[in-house]
């Protein structure tokens, strides 16, 4: 057996310390490699290359690919760790490494790894004799958030609403394949990590979130310490922790979500009235998309977490109705506020990466781009004639001096990536302008040189290149190697050219290569100190953002009202239901995208727990049965989200859930047949539904 070198058992150390199911990418000059047993299953997934270095299996990937290469291994179901060269690499010596990054698919912070336009949620599930508990984080945007109800037929149809990329659960507790049917919808197909149950201890939960919240107790929350959803949310925190390899930063608040302030559905009801998806499983027919009227990122995820929880909360129903109301009325007020809106960045997610060291110079520029269109948004706000419009209009926050700062400092054209430097303006900096010029005349030479060297051998095509490996050399094609003089040293060789270097061009090379060193440290420096003091702002940021990601959607809202003849629904306290010719929102849109389908044929709606209670529909196949059904649950549903609606009119009493049975499918792997399912979703209407619920 060969002895384990220095490197391999640098590898071997790291790699022990991984979770089953967790691929490392090991950093080795400009290529991540795979040893062993992850390299077999890294060739499989990705299609690399195998090889064997001292009888190990290995495979590598470029760096600068890397992101797409990750995306494969999670999409495949593998976790990923990262480990990064933490220093310059020295001749003889072995490099200094550490993990810095465990990528799994409910902590990505990564743009490349994120649906802009939806949340990407980890859930911590837990559950026991005093009930069911959950908490979930967007470690994206920070949003955390608990609950705890005595039914997972109220709790987990929220979470499955959620969509969340990854469920954390506690060892020891009951098999999920022996619990209720509806814990086993919610976990199939999603990636799930089974945690010791200490993670989930009450107790230590209360102390991790205040201590990531920096408060003394979470009465100011209004949070019981004795909550048992904290024990779930202390394991959400201890894990993003692990995989971030820090404690997450953005994280300012825990709200929790009380099913007693919102329209619930369970999931075979959102699944039949297609919310998110079709049944087939596309976007494009689904309500989120036919009620989907916003311009930026961060007012698409709010639509869709207000499309999970529809309130019953008349005051907040009523003040979306107004804003739409205003913007609806006020159409040049809309479109000057939905072209200021389209310049808006997602303020929340480049926090977060900046937070977590990685620093993007542009996406830098995208806040300080954001905050140069803040003052219009605030005007156009504020000069609507509506008290909740100026509410709006108080809540954004200009950050003046922010901006002055940025706008000092930060050259009009970004980089992607802070070591390639160019960042930072000149003249902000005295030593960085010098380190800079330094650098300049260096490569000015360095241009000078190529043209005295073509003088002197006479070779037309003789080039002076830079390579991160070998550095500054002389490169001559092999056509021409008998010019070559003879104080030229060779320093590589390739298939079609030889590369030389010469003493002069030597000195020189150490010349320019530390001015540039120099001057990128200096600018590092610099972005840093920015960096930092962007950051002491982001509670203020994230407040604006969240204003301007309700006003995108009640705008999108006024702007689908106007286009598509919507109106304002009367939502009160009654139990009554009146809907004068009302129309399916998806249906409706479909047909007019649609050449020479015909318009949608309005029907009306009058329900009472007073008179009317059941409405009884027959007619043929393919008359609108189901449609009609689901048309009244949706016009329902978005009168809760203070939305308008498709109808003449409508009258609408609150409603604490719906249920929406339409046609069936068999579940075989199951063992349901068609009627099985029927009667299982019907029983869990007459076992669930209430005096103010619609069916």
């Amino acid at each position: 057996m060969e002895k384990e070198t220095p490197m391999q058992r640098q590898y071997r150390e790291f790699r022990e310390k991984l979770a089953p199911g967790t691929l490392l990418l090991f950093r080795l000059g400009d290529f991540y490699e795979v040893f062993s047993e992850d390299a077999v299953t890294a060739s499989k997934v990705l299609g690399l290359t195998l090889t064997k270095r001292h009888e190990t299996p290995m495979a590598g990937l470029p760096y600068h690919a890397a992101p797409a290469y990750i995306n494969r291994l999670l999409a495949a179901g593998w976790k990923v760790a990262i480990c990064e060269q933490l220093e310059a690499a020295v001749t003889g010596k072995l490099v200094r490494r550490g993990i810095t990054r465990i990528l799994t698919p409910g902590t990505a912070i990564e743009d490349s790894q994120l649906d802009s336009r939806r949340g990407n949620y980890l859930v911590a599930l837990y559950w026991d004799k005093q009930g069911w508990h959950a908490a979930w984080l967007d470690v994206s945007t920070g949003d955390f958030r608990l609950c705890t109800d005595d039914s997972p037929q109220r709790l987990l149809p929220l979470l499955q609403a959620l969509d969340p990329k990854e469920v954390l659960l506690a060892e020891g507790v009951d098999d999920p394949t022996e619990g209720p049917e509806v814990l086993r919808l919610f976990l199939e197909g999603r990636p799930s990590t089974r945690l010791p149950g200490w993670n989930f201890d009450v107790a230590g939960g209360a102390r991790l979130v205040s201590q990531t919240l920096s408060v003394h107790s979470l009465a100011g929350f209004g949070i019981n310490e004795q909550n048992a959803a904290l024990g779930c949310a202390g394991a959400v925190l201890g894990y993003v922790t692990d995989t971030l390899c820090d404690r997450p930063k953005n994280i300012f608040r825990l709200t929790e979500t009380k099913l007693g302030s919102a329209v619930l559905l369970d999931a075979a009801s959102a699944k039949n009235l297609e919310l998110f998806t079709s049944s087939g499983g596309a976007r494009e027919t689904s309500l989120l998309q036919a009620i989907d009227g916003t311009v930026t990122a961060g007012g698409a995820r709010l639509l869709a977490l207000w499309l999970t929880e529809p309130s019953t909360d008349l005051k907040v129903i009523q003040q979306r109705q107004a804003m739409v109301g205003v913007l609806h009325k006020h159409r040049g007020s809309s479109n000057r506020l939905g072209e200021s809106l389209n310049l808006v960045r997602d303020i929340p997610r480049i926090l977060t990466r900046l937070q977590n060291r990685l620093r993007n110079p542009r996406e830098l520029g995208g806040i300080r781009d954001t905050l140069k269109i803040l003052p219009a948004l605030q005007e156009e706000c504020a000069s609507l004639p509506s008290d909740v419009a100026k509410e709006y209009a108080g809540r954004i926050e200009c950050e003046t001096e922010l901006l002055q700062l940025l706008d000092k400092v930060l050259a009009d054209e970004l980089p992607i990536d802070l070591t390639e430097g160019g960042a930072l303006r000149a003249g902000y900096d005295a030593e960085l302008d010098r380190l800079r010029n330094l650098a300049s005349t260096s490569k000015t030479w360095i241009a000078d040189f190529e043209r005295q060297e073509q003088a002197r051998t006479g070779i037309k095509n003789l080039k002076v290149k830079y390579n991160g490996a070998f550095g500054y050399a002389i490169e001559v094609t092999k056509s021409n190697l008998g010019s070559v003089p003879p104080d030229y040293i060779r320093k590589q060789t390739m298939v079609n050219a030889e590369r030389f270097t010469t003493e002069e061009l030597r000195t020189k090379e150490k010349e320019v290569l530390r001015a540039d060193e120099q001057a990128l440290a200096r600018e590092v420096e610099l972005f840093q100190h920015i960096l930092e003091k962007v950051i002491t702002q982001t509670v203020s940021l994230l407040s604006t953002a969240q204003a301007l990601a309700e006003i995108d959607v009640l705008r999108g809202w006024a702007e689908c009202a106007l286009q598509l003849n919507w109106v304002c629904p009367t939502v009160n306290q009654s139990d009554e239901l009146e809907i004068k010719q009302g129309r399916h929102p998806v249906v409706e849109r479909m047909l007019q995208t649609r050449a020479g389908a015909g318009a949608f044929v309005p029907n009306d709606t009058h329900l009472s727990c007073q008179g009317q209670q059941i409405a009884l529909i027959t007619g043929p196949n393919m008359a609108g049965k189901s449609t009609y059904i689901r048309q009244v649950a949706l016009i329902v549903l978005m009168a809760h989200l203070g939305c308008w609606v498709p109808a003449q009119s409508a009258k609408i009493g609150l409603v604490d859930r719906i249920f929406c049975r339409v046609g069936a499918s068999d579940e075989l792997a199951r063992g349901n047949s068609t009627f099985m399912v029927e009667m299982n979703e019907t029983a869990n209407i007459l076992n669930n539904a209430t005096v103010r619920s619609l069916v």
